[in-house]
Formats: C-alpha cells, structure tokens, sequence
C-alpha cells in the first residue's frame, strides 16, 4: 500500500501514510537513498518483516544522515510524525472493527529535530502496561488517548479490504500531533496476533460462521444455475 493509494480525505478527517522507502541493498547507500526520496529527519527505521522475534519488532529512531550506515537492511525508512506517544492498533475482522491503545514513540520536542545519533526503542508497542491501563490511571493525556472517529474507521478499513483483498488484517494508526483529525496508517500486518484483541473468540467465531453461510449460499446459486 503506497502512499498515494491511501491518502484521502474521507469521512470525519484526513488519512495518510508518512513519506517512507524500503531499503534492501548495502548499508552504505541508505544516505544516497535518503536524499534522492526527499526523507526529511528524523527518521523512524523498522524491520521490513516482522517474524516474531524480538529484533523483527524493534524500532529506531535516526536524527542524523551520518547514522544512516549503521542500520542493518532489509529494513523500512518511515519520516516521524509527532503523534502523542500513542498508537491505535485497529484490528479488522470482516466488517467488525476494533480499536487496542498501545504506547508508541515519544514526540521529538520543538527544537531538537537536528540532535544526533540513533535512539533504539525496542518492541514499543508491545509494552506491560497497556496505553488503556495508563488512561485510566491518568498518565496519558485524554486528548492524546481519543480513539478516531468510528466513520473514519469503517471508511478506511473497508477500503483497505477491497485494495487489499483481505478479510483479516491490522493496521496501526497515529493522530498528527496528538489532536485534531489528521491520521496516519503507519503499518499494515496480513493476519496478525489476533490473540491480543479482547474477545478475540467470540468475533473469530462469528466471522468464520458468516463466512461458511457466505460461501454455502454462493455454491447453492452455482448448483441452481447448473440445473436450469
């Protein structure tokens, strides 16, 4: 999904996808390809596939060009979004749609766009406590913790089903700044781990139930058909 296939205007706000590159080749030409792309820093640098393992999950943050060569490719170059320190894992289901708060990356400051240096930051989102548990406890800023707009939801994820031609996926998505109705879809996993999405069972069941009616109706038509 590119980003000028996602980004659109649709019901209650704007989505998009920050300017990226996947970079593939030799470490030493990540600097190059940096520039010929047009990425402005800082950079987020993530794994081009997540396997699982602890180092698939782990992210980087790059304030500097100089840097750029100690990445280790295949690897995806993502320009940082100010966004709240919050992501909204939205896991889709068929049409049901739900919405997990997990931590992200902390903003970058005012000011402090040119420091130096990569800052790891590993299995962020994959952090004890829970972006829920912090609202709650009033760590967060509500503002910041708001989930996006239903409409927006169901618009965006039913037109990811159709580009993508999937029934089971999930999408993390950040709010710019933290506010307002500006988002951005900054991943996309085909069948993820489902298993962290409250009452998993129930919806999978349901799914798979309205699939095998689905499909059960579609072979009874090619039968009527056949007969006539």
């Amino acid at each position: 999904m590119n980003q000028q296939s996602l980004e659109t205007s649709i019901i209650a706000g704007f989505v998009g996808v920050p300017k990226q590159l996947v970079v593939t080749g030799n470490a030493t030409s990540i600097s190059d390809s940096v520039s010929a792309a047009g990425l402005k820093l800082p950079l987020v640098a993530k794994p081009l596939v997540a396997d699982g393992s602890p180092k698939s999950h782990a992210m980087s943050l790059v304030y500097d060009k100089s840097c750029l060569s100690q990445l280790d490719p295949p690897l995806v170059l993502q320009e940082f979004v100010n966004h709240g320190g919050v992501v909204f894992k939205t896991y889709v289901v068929g049409d049901y749609v739900r919405v997990v708060r997990r931590f992200s990356l902390p903003d970058v400051p005012e000011g402090e766009t040119n420091r130096s240096g990569v800052v790891p930051f590993p299995r962020v989102s994959c952090a004890a406590e829970s972006a829920e548990e912090a609202e709650e406890a009033g760590i967060l800023d509500p503002q910041a913790a708001e989930l996006p707009p239903g409409p927006l939801l169901d618009s965006l994820s039913k037109g990811l089903r159709q580009k993508l031609g999937l029934h089971l996926f999930n999408m993390d998505i950040i709010r710019e700044r933290g506010a307002g109705n500006r988002y951005y879809v900054i991943d996309i996993n085909y069948f993820p781990g489902f298993g962290k999405m409250p009452d998993y069972e129930k919806v999978f069941t349901d799914f798979l139930s309205d699939m095998a009616v689905k499909r059960s109706k579609k072979i009874s038509r090619i039968d009527s058909s056949a007969i006539l």
